[in-house]
């Protein structure tokens, strides 16, 4: 049997059968024995039950040993918690570098069953047709996945960066209405733009809102939020602190807590739900949600993970697992088939210990995972039975030959726009750096100031080879290159090196592929993951491509780079302050001016 979202049938279609089982009149397909229930519904949690399932469904949760019948499967959880499967209110696929049929296994590992995902990634690259071919994925995968549409392809304009998609308020709408599982508008990223009045942006707003679907958020900045909430937006996962977090909730936005890996500057849960643990906030409206996760940090890191340190940081078990699950299903209007253990809901059941850690997975009644591993008959399904991509899907790198990667050194003194990184590493800044030639060539240049190159490329092949040249400082890269084609937003081809030679063994890498992450060292690749669907997603299966994510990482940090590879990948996206570097130059966020990279030597810069 194939699992997907599909393979349970419509509550509408089975309700007689569910009240002969939960009256004792028809057994059940299985019962799960010996339990403890964790219920959203009340926060508690319930000793001494047993769930009746039926039709991938559940028919009841009954007092323990009330099935006595024959003709059932049982199941003994030997006094475990039973919760309803995770939601994941928000989402991006794509920054795990696998598909959605190979994303399903690590999150039924991690007790996910049901994702809400922005696929705004594959929509830069490959437009409409990547977000629909996203969809076909999702399909095909055992996991409820839902699409919250792209709002902001290409994320800036034309003037600042070339992107391979542009999803217009019309093309949203087709979507809309071509999808059911098109469940809301996705991230509305512009939001000066919103706040500002742009017609665009609130063109796209009205496709969703005409048609009754909410509208996800991204907001930073206390002084946006009454005008934000004003256009129609309901949700945001970037609250970073308690005060913006409450100004969320009071202005009628839904506010999804992001728990990223502590190491990342995606981690804003610990401030962000003291909203709750310290202003005295209801807990109704928060969710939890991961956002962004790479391969390699899906086991360590999931949505399960997020749920316990929402326990660490001072909510109970139960609240912790019901912001995780039925919030999320409330929130989209689904709660009528997931985020709880109620009777007729999907039987998208977790098992947990104590620690909220899952130990095995029902998916539509089906385990998938049983005792931390993947079942036979799921195995099967994730070796050979995924989704795959057509023929154009895997041809999204167009770079000519003969680019160069490197500015020439001036032969005057003059003041260097440079691209300063620093952790958590969102925020990027503009300093200004006097160079001089007498001081020696570019390497001498580097080691004076904490410089290297960087450039990004135009990938798309809807320009001549745009090459957009800057210098990273403090980046700490001691040898060799890194390139990457997961460039955010419009996904150009990102690189930084010491020498124009090493770049161009990364940037040759890439493009041989199709994409991809590649790190040289002394003019030879030492570490690659090769991503050649839309230049962002592997064919492989997590486990592999989780392994060669952390080989590339510890080669990554060994040329002593210190913003980490997701960190790396938002060099180029021009939404974020204070300055970026696109395939059309330096950019500043948010004046959106367009800076040379040299200009005559002036007072004030660092020398």
């Amino acid at each position: 049997m194939t699992l997907t979202r599909f393979s349970v049938p419509p509550l509408s279609t089975v309700t007689r059968h569910l009240a002969g089982v939960a009256h004792g009149r028809i057994a059940p397909d299985l019962v799960i024995r010996d339990a403890r229930i964790l219920s959203t519904y009340s926060e508690r949690i319930i000793p001494n039950r047993e769930i009746w399932v039926a039709q991938g469904r559940i028919a009841a949760v009954k007092p323990a040993d009330s099935w006595r019948g024959e003709g059932a499967a049982l199941y003994d959880a030997a006094g475990g918690i039973l919760a309803p499967g995770l939601v994941d209110s928000h989402v991006h696929i794509e920054s795990s570098l696998i598909t959605a049929c190979a994303y399903a296994e690590a999150a039924l590992l991690n007790g996910v069953t049901t994702i809400f995902c922005d696929s705004h990634e594959i929509g830069n690259v490959l437009d409409r047709d990547g977000v629909e071919w996203m969809l076909e994925d999702a399909r095909a995968a055992p996991l409820n996945i839902f699409l919250t549409v792209p709002s902001t392809v290409p994320a800036t304009a034309p003037e600042f960066e070339t992107a391979g998609g542009d999803l217009t308020p019309e093309k949203i709408g087709a979507i809309f209405d071509a999808w059911p599982e098109a469940a809301a508008l996705g991230e509305k990223m512009d939001f000066v733009h919103v706040v500002m009045g742009d017609a665009r942006s609130h063109a796209i707003i009205a496709e969703a809102l005409k048609r009754g679907r909410p509208v996800s958020g991204h907001c930073y900045g206390r002084e946006f939020v009454a005008a934000y909430a004003a256009s129609g937006v309901t949700d945001t996962h970037e609250a970073i602190d308690r005060e913006i977090a409450n100004d969320f909730l009071e202005a009628g936005l839904w506010v999804f807590l992001r728990g990223g890996p502590p190491t990342t500057p995606w981690h804003s849960l610990p401030q962000a739900i003291k909203a709750v643990t310290e202003l005295g906030a209801s807990a109704k409206r928060v969710c939890i949600c991961t956002d962004d996760r790479e391969a390699d940090d899906l086991a360590m890191f999931g949505l399960d993970w997020v749920a316990r340190e929402a326990v660490r940081a001072g909510v109970s078990r139960e609240t912790a697992w019901s912001m995780g699950s039925l919030h999320g299903a409330t929130r989209y209007g689904m709660d009528g088939e997931f985020g709880a253990l109620g009777h007729s809901r999907r039987a998208d059941i977790v098992l947990l210990n104590d620690a909220l850690e899952p130990q095995s997975t029902w998916y539509g009644g089906v385990l998938a995972v049983d005792q931390r591993r993947i079942t036979p008959a799921l195995e099967a399904q994730l070796e050979s039975e995924r989704y795959v991509y057509p023929k154009r899907a895997y041809e999204t790198v167009t770079v000519p030959d003969g680019l160069v990667l490197t500015p020439a050194l001036p032969s005057e003194p003059v003041t260097v726009n440079t691209v300063k990184t620093e952790l958590p590493g969102i925020v990027l800044i503009h300093e200004q750096v006097a160079i001089d030639p007498a001081d020696g060539d570019w390497p001498a240049q580097f080691d004076k100031h904490g410089l290297c190159f960087a450039a990004v490329v135009e990938r798309h092949g809807k320009s001549a080879g745009n090459v957009g040249l800057g210098l990273l400082k403090d980046f700490g890269l001691n040898n060799g290159a890194v390139a990457s084609s997961v460039g955010h937003d419009a996904h150009n081809i990102i690189v930084a090196g010491r020498t124009e030679a090493d770049m161009q063994v990364a940037l040759a890498a890439v493009r041989e592929s199709q994409g991809g992450i590649v790190v040289v060292k002394d003019g030879v690749v030492v570490a690659r993951v090769d991503l050649p669907i839309a230049g962002l997603l592997s064919d492989k299966r997590v486990s592999v491509v989780a392994e060669e994510a952390a080989a590339m990482k510890a080669a990554w940090a060994e040329l002593g780079c210190t913003l980490p590879f997701m960190g790396f990948n938002l060099v180029p996206l021009a939404v974020i302050p204070e300055i970026r570097l696109t395939d059309k130059g330096l950019v500043t966020v948010p004046g959106m001016e367009v800076l040379s990279l040299f200009e005559p030597m002036r007072s004030g810069a660092n020398a």
